[in-house]
């Protein structure tokens, strides 16, 4: 089951975000599919004959980011993605939020990678194969 279907965040500095989220969703293999002066898309949306698809979305908005407990995870294929994911996070202007590794305390094979957008908005990336 998929639960998510699309996720938007916002971003007071979309220029700055830009940088950053073209980085770390390319790392994951997720293509751009558009970018517009208000917001940036990425993935695919779902239609009739596709109903498996994700989309992100990073639109422009003024509000303040309070440090919290909310964050958004990205599924990566492989170990190598996650720490690709955060390396290009760490060079594209995001803070380091927890080092690529395994999280047994969620499962045996759960590898992940927690970082802060240059925003304050709190990603991840997990793999859960066993390699």
């Amino acid at each position: 089951m998929f639960l998510l279907d699309h996720v938007s965040i916002g971003v007071p500095d979309l220029q700055q975000a830009r940088a950053f989220y073209d980085a770390i969703m390319s790392a994951l293999g997720a293509p751009k599919v558009y970018d517009r002066s208000e917001a940036i898309g990425y993935g695919e949306r779902c239609r009739s004959n596709d109903t498996q698809s994700t989309f992100l979305a990073i639109y422009l908005d003024a509000s303040n980011i309070e440090e919290n407990k909310r964050h958004w995870c990205f599924k990566a294929a492989s170990r190598a993605q996650v720490d690709a994911f955060y390396a290009a996070g760490l060079a594209s202007g995001g803070r380091a939020n927890g080092a690529p590794g395994l999280r047994t305390h969620y499962h045996d094979h759960y590898y992940a990678a927690f970082l802060i957008d240059p925003a304050g908005n709190r990603v991840e990336a997990v793999c859960h194969e066993a390699i």
